[in-house]
């Protein structure tokens, strides 16, 4: 049964929006036929098409979803059944195949769930390249198209590209099953979804290249991949802890920039403009992962409690500097990193004055994980102002502008420098 029809123009964008939003699930049912997550996505383009041409004309379906699940898992079945290996292949997917057509939709609703979560393991897997892993997961989770993926990241959409085909290409040849693993396994290829979900919320909200500070969309695809990987995994305390921690950074976003898309600092948002409701979701994620916690909490979960601090607090001023200290100190015992260190570095010159953070600071810079991180130089130019070591300070920041390749931040840089006179 269909609606009433609705002219080609409507019909084709309705097309796109099913397609974008269903995409990912598409994608996952039919891996689950053909086990190549490449070809999977063949097929679902294939019944994208079908859409395109049938829809127009016979007007849209009443469960669009499940009309693009049939049409693509049908086409996967007759590709299995075209296949040389048919009869292996016949035992593995059940001989039922040969009798009957895929239901519309599955007979469990969590067997998309199932299929989802394999597919979020799989576009994840260690064995590719965190670039490739990145790219993948935009695709196939994200719906993003290669160009937007492209332009995301500042990178010729060859680059894209590529790294889809090989990535592609490497989970056929090394054979990965699609599967969520167990075990060991599990917990460090969770690691490696978690952290491909994270890396593309940060380059959302702090542009590493190019001419904006903030690529919101980026934003947005990492929340949702966050917030879907949360529901598939509801006893995971991490999962939840990276979904509160990007809850709480999302809520900020409207404060971060000014009017002209320039960076504003934290101490100067205007956090009337934080959003409530996003700041009241991480704090229900972040119970979530309190609640499933059984021991030390993770450095996710860390992170969410250091931004639920920032979160409660009404003013620069009022934040509980100390205690976001003492939680980086904790961060920097489960997850030792020269970043967390240069973190809890400002927060200490918070707590203490600059004097001791300065210490910390001096103490990172021959870390060579930072020799071209500019945001040392930054937090060092900062705590030097402070100390009314002006003409240091200056120098700093002017280092920090020749390092960093966003020109947003490159001019607030250089705008710092100039404030601490020659």
């Amino acid at each position: 049964m269909t609606t009433s029809q609705p002219s080609r123009t409507d019909a084709r964008g309705s097309v796109e929006t099913v397609f974008r939003l269903e995409s990912p699930r598409i994608i996952a049912g039919v891996t689950r036929v053909v086990r190549d997550v490449g070809i999977a996505e063949e097929l679902a383009q294939d019944a994208l098409v079908a859409a395109l041409e049938q829809w127009p004309r016979d007007g849209v379906p009443d469960n669009p979803g499940a009309w693009l699940m049939a049409i693509a898992r049908r086409k996967a079945v007759d590709l299995v059944r075209r296949r040389e290996n048919y009869a292996r292949k016949l035992a593995e997917i059940g001989r039922d195949l040969t009798e009957t057509a895929p239901p519309e939709e599955p007979s469990d609703p969590e067997d998309i769930d199932d299929d989802l979560l394999r597919l979020v393991f799989t576009t994840c897997h260690p064995v590719l390249s965190a670039e490739a892993r990145t790219a993948l997961t935009l695709r196939l989770l994200g719906g993003l198209t290669t160009p937007e993926i492209a332009r995301a990241f500042l990178v010729p959409e060859a680059t894209v590209a590529q790294r889809i085909v090989r990535a592609k290409r490497t989970l056929a040849t090394k054979n990965i099953a699609f599967e969520v693993p167990y075990g060991p396994d599990r917990e460090a290829r969770l690691g490696s979804v978690l952290d491909v979900i994270y890396l593309i919320f940060n380059e959302g909200y702090a542009a590493t290249a190019g001419d904006d500070w903030l690529r919101p969309s980026l934003c947005e695809d990492a929340l949702r991949l966050a917030r879907l990987l949360s529901a598939l995994m509801p006893k995971e305390p991490e999962v939840h802890g990276l979904a509160a921690l990007l809850e709480f950074q999302a809520s900020r976003t409207a404060a971060r920039t000014g009017p002209r898309g320039e960076p504003v600092l934290l101490k100067d948002q205007n956090r009337s403009r934080w959003n409530r409701m996003l700041i009241a979701r991480g704090i229900k994620a972040l119970s979530r992962a309190e609640a499933t916690t059984t021991g030390a909490p993770g450095p996710y979960a860390l992170q969410a409690t250091i931004a639920a601090c920032h979160a409660h607090a009404y003013s620069y001023e009022e934040t509980d500097w100390r205690a976001i200290a003492t939680l980086y100190a904790l961060l920097a015992a489960r997850a030792p990193s020269p970043v967390v260190e240069l973190n809890r570095a400002v927060a200490v010159s918070m707590a203490e004055g600059p004097a001791p953070a300065l210490e910390i600071v001096d103490s990172l810079t021959g870390e060579p994980a930072l020799h071209d991180y500019h945001l040392l130089p930054s937090v060092r130019g900062d705590l030097l102002a402070r100390l009314g070591r002006t003409t240091e300070a200056r120098a700093e920041f002017e280092r920090a502008a020749a390092l960093t390749r966003n020109e947003r931040e490159r001019e607030l840089l250089l705008e710092r420098a100039r404030a601490c006179g020659s």
